[in-house]
């Protein structure tokens, strides 16, 4: 996990027209508000506040960069689902996340989190189906994972799984809980195998 510990913040913005120019390599992490995003953001990178983990869901709407080597880069992206925030705010979010989602040419995968308690709902499945045209493969987190017995969490991890091979075949997912330390060492590995992808190109298709 060492790349990832080496990471450092290099900016943020509001709005497509002031992204980074597009190299290297970037992952990219999308969740529901009050899913684990920042907090898997931290433990990944094993640090306290990397991610800033807001007191109010869905006030983030902006989109973090950070690097962890030469062209390398994590971007979290601003969460999204919670019913308190205005239209204009999901419109932006919209708008923002989507247009990056589907056009940021050095993008090489996503990490999506969600509440193993509550995954695959009407916006996660959105922005998958924002990435499908794209080619680009999704990892899902089912976070939390701690807050639910084990037979529960594996049964969970084999609905969505099934779901996945179903309806969305460049996706895999795994559990994770940033408290208790599950599934860190694999989300990791996954990360580095996306960012040790060069150049424009995007990690093979499942199936090709």
């Amino acid at each position: 996990m060492s790349t990832l510990r080496n990471i450092e913040f290099v900016t943020t913005v509001a709005d497509l027209h002031t992204l980074p120019s597009a190299h290297g390599a970037e992952v990219a992490f999308a969740g529901r508000s009050n899913a684990g995003k920042s907090s898997a953001i931290n433990a990944l990178a094993q640090r306290n506040r990397m991610a800033f983990v807001s007191k109010t869901p869905g006030r983030t709407q902006h989109i973090n960069f950070f690097s962890v080597g030469p062209d390398r880069y994590l971007v979290d992206l601003p969460g999204y689902g919670y019913a308190a925030v205005p239209a204009a705010a999901r419109a932006h979010w919209h708008d923002l996340v989507g247009g990056y989602l589907q056009t940021r040419a050095c993008l090489r995968g996503v990490i999506l989190i969600m509440d193993v308690r509550h995954p695959l709902r009407e916006l996660d499945q959105q922005l998958i189906n924002w990435l499908k045209p794209t080619g680009v493969p999704v990892h899902i987190l089912l976070s939390k994972a701690d807050k639910l017995g084990q037979q529960k969490a594996n049964a969970t991890l084999r609905e969505v799984n099934a779901a996945l091979a179903r309806d969305y075949v460049n996706c895999s997912a795994q559990l994770f809980s940033s408290t208790r330390k599950i599934g860190i060492a694999d989300a990791a590995k996954q990360i580095q195998r996306w960012l040790s992808v060069g150049g424009n190109k995007k990690p093979p298709v499942k199936g090709e």
